[in-house]
């Protein structure tokens, strides 16, 4: 598994992507990271699912979700990828959407066999995750650098393919578009996000803030966004 050139790559939808590879019908989905919960919501709202468990480490979102209406098919919970609170063989489907960097580097290996533990014998992981290129990364990068991490998250994957862990059944990459109506928009998305402390100088913020207004445009700000997904099946 190598990393091809993402300049090369043509755009994609998210959405439109699981409903060729994956198969949500009547399906107990797992989420891994659910963060604000958008895609959550709309994958129950758009697929025939039977239950969506979505897990957030980060407690403040996730009282944000509880506190918030969701389809019932979604139930919220607070484990981490690397101690799924759920018994063997359960799960047809588990999503990861760029958020497996985001798991400490020591619990990567423990989160990918939980993920294979859980999933029943032929369900699929579905993990996503941002490539390190691109004009939104340029931007990102300037406060909050993850080649490291990122990195880590694919030689994790790699080491549980070459394990037998979990098999391979194919790797998609594309351009996903992420938009955002002006610079307090993206203060308000990216910046103020609570799972992770950005600390930002005085100078280092309008650093960021002129490189973002270098894209800015009379309809704001669209970038797209080099993606590789990892579609795994547990054999």
């Amino acid at each position: 598994m190598k990393l091809q050139n993402p300049e090369a790559q043509t755009d994609c939808s998210e959405l439109a992507l699981m409903r060729e590879y994956l198969d949500f019908n009547d399906a107990t989905v797992l989420e891994l990271g659910c963060g604000t919960a958008r895609t959550t919501r709309l994958i129950a709202e758009t697929f025939p699912i039977k239950q969506l468990i979505a897990a957030e480490v980060d407690h403040i979102q996730l009282q944000k979700n509880l506190a918030s209406e969701f389809p019932s098919t979604i139930t919220f919970k607070d484990w981490g990828a690397q101690a799924i609170d759920l018994p063997d063989n359960s799960v047809d489907i588990v999503l990861m959407f760029k958020s497996l960097h985001h798991v400490p580097n020591r619990y990567l290996k423990s989160a990918l066999a939980e993920v294979a533990r859980v999933l029943k014998s032929g369900g699929k992981a579905w993990i996503l995750e941002p490539v390190y290129a691109g004009e939104f990364n340029e931007v990102i990068r300037l406060f909050h650098d993850e080649k490291q991490v990122r990195e880590a998250a694919f030689q994790a994957i790699q080491e549980a393919v070459k394990e037998g862990l979990l098999e391979s059944v194919t790797q998609i990459f594309c351009n996903t578009e992420t938009r955002f109506a002006d610079f307090a928009e993206f203060e308000q998305r990216i910046i103020k996000v609570t799972h992770t402390q950005h600390r930002l100088s005085d100078e280092l913020y309008q650093t960021v803030k002129q490189k973002f207004a270098t894209h800015m445009s009379a309809e704001g700000v669209k970038f797209a966004n080099p993606i590789r997904v990892d579609l795994l099946r547990k054999r």
